[in-house]
């Protein structure tokens, strides 16, 4: 196994980790909806950044930024259910970027290409994969209290709509980095599978957390190698052992 796959493998790992981790909180949040829509927000900003000769991640992170404010805000302030708003977002978000993205990279941004990963943008990847979960870790335990009740963790001094905030720009961030691995159209997966897989097999609440990460990891590091030996893209190969893992895991699920 050459150094230039362990590399890819390290920082897959890595990107696999946070969002098992993340996508946990999501599926208890009954949020699954905004993980998949806020993978195709990345699209026009890789596309606007490709236009302009910029790095992909770039543009994937400050459109999913936009995009994280945006939902944050109208969730907090308006009266529409936030399934609806991301919702809006999706749709409008993929049609712009497939009208935008060139056409010669339409293909890599919509499902990955792990020729792309270069040296920078997997130090890149690594050291903020590592940032985000350590970060998402910090305020876990204010998260968990607001999916008990926001009222509850809000009486208890908790700021939830910071709290939220963070925790929504801490998916956007952590969909941007995985774009090249998996790819816009699939990305939301990887956050949702894995957590969704460890459900259904976890005893409590830390084997939970633990099964997301640890299923999050499978999932990219068996799908790259599946996609480098058999020569596919990788965005499927590693969404399709996401799948795998969680039927596994429902054939298996605690009655």
């Amino acid at each position: 196994m050459n150094t230039n796959l362990l590399f890819l493998l390290l920082t897959g790992a890595l990107v696999g980790a946070a969002s098992g981790y993340l996508g946990s909180f999501m599926v208890l949040k009954r949020m699954s909806l905004v993980g998949d829509a806020l993978s195709h927000v990345a699209l026009p900003g890789m596309a606007i950044a490709l236009t302009f000769g910029l790095n992909p991640i770039l543009g994937a992170f400050v459109a999913l930024t936009i995009a994280t404010v945006g939902i944050w805000y109208l969730a907090e302030r308006s009266e529409i259910y936030p399934e609806a708003l991301v919702g809006v977002f999706f749709t409008a978000s993929l049609a712009i970027g497939i009208l935008v993205t060139p056409q010669p990279e339409l293909l890599e941004a919509l499902f990955g290409n792990l020729e792309k990963i270069g040296f920078v943008d997997g130090i890149i990847t690594i050291v903020a994969a590592a940032f985000i979960f350590l970060l998402a870790r910090e305020i876990s335990e204010k998260l968990l209290l607001g999916v008990v009740s926001e009222d509850l963790a809000r009486s208890s001094g908790i700021k939830m709509p910071l709290i939220n905030l963070i925790y929504l720009f801490l998916v956007g961030s952590i969909v941007a980095l995985g774009v090249k691995f998996v790819g816009t159209l699939l990305m939301g997966a990887l956050v949702i599978v894995p957590a969704a897989a460890a459900k259904n097999v976890a005893k409590n609440i830390m084997s939970y957390q633990l099964l997301g990460i640890l299923f999050g990891i499978f999932s990219v590091v068996f799908g790259v190698l599946i996609a480098k030996f058999v020569g596919i893209s990788s965005g499927p190969a590693v969404v399709l052992v996401s799948i795998a893992i969680f039927a596994l895991s429902y054939l298996f699920k605690r009655n």
